[in-house]
């Protein structure tokens, strides 16, 4: 069966000195991988979370996540059946609102094709202290297409880049298709996950005011700008998506929102002055958010340090509540029908090679 795939790159990119966490996941987006990517739609908000109290040298990266889909009908056999969805960005609203907009359709899978257009063309940091890694999930043989595979992966490598393999299906299957070479060939880790594997919700004490704070976190947030009401509304069709596919993955966006990787800078106001990426002096009246465009200068500052604290403040809350509620998770020892999901095979891989290169990943919730 033929399949088709998407690349999702997670990058926590240095702000000034930095080390970066970067990170491309290639999924398949064929008709017989729905299962996976609506893995990829429910789990984003999870493996967010699972960086939020990853440190380097007591400091935390922020995130960045790109796309590319490959493998499709639709995108010309000139190109690869390669395009490129999302560019690196921290806006994380914008990398779910393509994940749902994508439409699964048969094509030709061209693993060397879509590994060597991500490890050329995307902006991957130069840091050498930095982590940088491609995920790459799918079904079909490793070797299709007119890149090589090796080439691919060597390159990469080369590059201090990473390559791990996900294959949906059998261990020996994806071993004998090149998978696992793929993997290897470029200091990779190599897994087979399930990819129709499907976890069952059960209701912590904790969700319900989670849920509830993750609302009232919204309202902090402040359109300005010309990206400012498309900003606001990607952000509300976020908070629908993500309760549409799953009461799980609605929770896990609640907490990703409460940690420093969430940031919104180009459209919401109290981001962007404490990012220093825009000054309240030079924004137009009209582009102001209308609560703030009678004030003068001095109430427009303590208007935003005001809902600055406020966020803060439910974000903690969040964040603690998060604890408590995994802690009654774990104690459930909850196990899912199957094997590994996607998420999953990033987390244990991540975990594992970031470590090694000094990056300390501590609980959830314990994030300054």
């Amino acid at each position: 069966m033929a399949v088709s795939g998407l690349l999702i790159s997670i990058s926590c990119h240095a702000e000034e000195k930095k080390a970066p966490i970067q990170l491309a996941i290639l999924l398949d987006t064929s008709n017989s991988m729905d299962g996976l990517i609506n893995q990829a739609k429910s789990r984003l908000w999870k493996i967010v979370n699972e960086f939020a109290a990853v440190k380097k040298n007591g400091k935390v990266p922020a995130m960045q996540v790109a796309l590319y889909e490959y493998g499709n009908n639709g995108i010309p056999s000139a190109k690869g059946h390669v395009r490129l969805v999302v560019p690196l960005t921290g806006d994380l609203d914008r990398v779910s609102e393509e994940l749902f907009s994508l439409e699964t359709n048969g094509g030709r899978e061209y693993c060397g094709t879509v590994i060597q257009e991500a490890a050329d063309n995307l902006e991957w940091s130069t840091p050498a202290d930095g982590y940088k890694a491609i995920f790459i999930a799918g079904n079909e043989p490793f070797t299709q297409g007119s890149v090589d595979y090796k080439t691919a992966c060597r390159n990469g490598i080369k590059k201090g880049i990473i390559i791990n393999t996900i294959h949906c299906g059998s261990y020996e299957d994806g071993a004998n298709s090149g998978w696992k070479d793929g993997a290897e060939t470029a200091d990779g880790i190599y897994a087979c996950i399930d990819k129709d594997r499907i976890d069952a919700y059960v209701e912590a004490p904790q969700d319900k005011e989670i849920e509830s704070l993750g609302l009232s976190l919204n309202k902090t947030y402040l359109a300005y700008g010309k990206e400012g009401e498309k900003g606001k509304i990607r952000q509300e069709e976020q908070e629908k998506n993500a309760i549409g596919i799953s009461r799980e993955s609605f929770i896990s966006r609640q907490v990703a929102k409460s940690s420093s990787h969430y940031i919104n800078a180009r459209w919401d106001i109290v981001d962007g002055v404490k990012k220093g990426s825009v000054s309240l002096e030079s924004i137009k009246k009209e582009e102001l958010p209308e609560e703030m465009r009678h004030m003068d200068m001095k109430e427009k500052r303590e208007f935003i340090e005001q809902m600055a604290a406020e966020r803060e403040e439910i974000s903690k809350k969040i964040k603690v509540l998060n604890e408590a509620r995994q802690k009654y998770i774990k104690e459930k020892s909850l196990h899912a029908q199957g094997g590994d999901s996607l998420d999953d095979a990033v987390v244990k891989a991540v975990r594992k090679q970031a470590a090694d290169r000094g990056f300390h990943f501590g609980r959830q919730g314990e994030e300054k």
